[in-house]
């Protein structure tokens, strides 16, 4: 038992992985709608950031291999195995949207080929996402074969990429629909909390022969009611200068960002704590 951190190389991944395709979504659509070449223009240097978070990432990633020489092994089985496939689909959604990103940053992107590779590279992270939640719908771990999983996955790209995308876009003087994007989060945050309470309710059924779901995580409540907390605040940091009508101020949207990663990272833990085979019977 305990509270998932000890996986935290994949909660790091996932989690950063999740927004940077999530904040990349909102951010591509932004280019595609941007008219301003200047806007344009400081929209991808903005961009940086997304990479470097998403660089940490993957360093979290090999970290989980034990020795970075067996990071190339993940790939032995693309095709064929849902690790292999999600290692393929970040490093594609990586390599596509990175390089892309440095031939936009240098100049030598055309307006068309720019808008190609900003859908191209939503597309991709999109099918980042959904090959990570492939690796987890393993039929003798009940406790993640489920649709929570993958719900809860694309619901950490809406929580947080809208937010970190907003603070990238208002650091660069980007203007864009603030309000729509929020909104996107608020119903993530909402629909996060309905899965939380379903999820919770159903880890009482679940159970093998020496094992009960329930019994996993002690603190599970206690810990997803401050998930919720810091997800509140965070996206409290961002909305509540858009109620007033005022324009966020960096600071908050930063603070805002670092409340909502903490909240997901807590999340994930307690999603890695729920680890639980099937052993010698399973019922519920």
């Amino acid at each position: 038992m305990g509270n998932g951190w000890h996986e935290w190389p994949l909660v790091i991944f996932t989690v950063f992985g999740q927004c940077v395709a999530g904040a990349l979504i909102v951010m591509g659509l932004v280019w595609l709608k941007s008219r301003d070449e200047a806007a344009r223009a400081r929209l991808i240097r903005s961009m940086f950031f997304l990479w470097v978070v998403m660089g940490v990432g993957f360093v979290a990633s090999i970290l989980h291999l034990g020795s970075p020489l067996r990071a190339f092994n993940s790939l032995n089985r693309v095709g064929a195995s849902a690790l292999s496939n999600e290692i393929a689909a970040g490093s594609l959604f990586f390599a596509v949207g990175g390089i892309g990103w440095l031939v936009a940053f240098l100049g030598k992107m055309p307006a068309v080929a720019g808008k190609l590779w900003a859908i191209v590279s939503m597309v991709l992270g999109v099918l980042f996402i959904g090959a990570m939640t492939h690796v987890y719908q393993i039929e003798t771990v009940p406790t993640w074969h489920n649709g929570f999983t993958t719900l809860s996955f694309f619901l950490t790209a809406a929580l947080a990429g809208p937010l970190f995308a907003a603070l990238l876009l208002h650091s660069a003087r980007v203007s864009f629909n603030a309000g729509r994007a929020a909104a996107l989060s608020v119903l993530a945050l909402l629909a996060t909390v309905a899965v939380v309470v379903m999820q919770s309710n159903g880890l009482g059924a679940i159970h093998s022969a020496i094992q009960q779901a329930s019994a996993l995580l002690p603190d599970y409540g206690a810990l997803q009611v401050w998930r919720i907390i810091l997800l509140a605040a965070g996206l409290g940091c961002w909305i509540c200068p858009l109620v007033r009508r005022q324009e966020p101020k960096t600071p908050g949207l930063a603070a805002g960002i670092l409340l909502v990663l903490a909240g997901e990272l807590i999340g994930r833990g307690l999603f890695y704590g729920l680890h639980m085979t099937v052993g010698v019977a399973i019922a519920g």
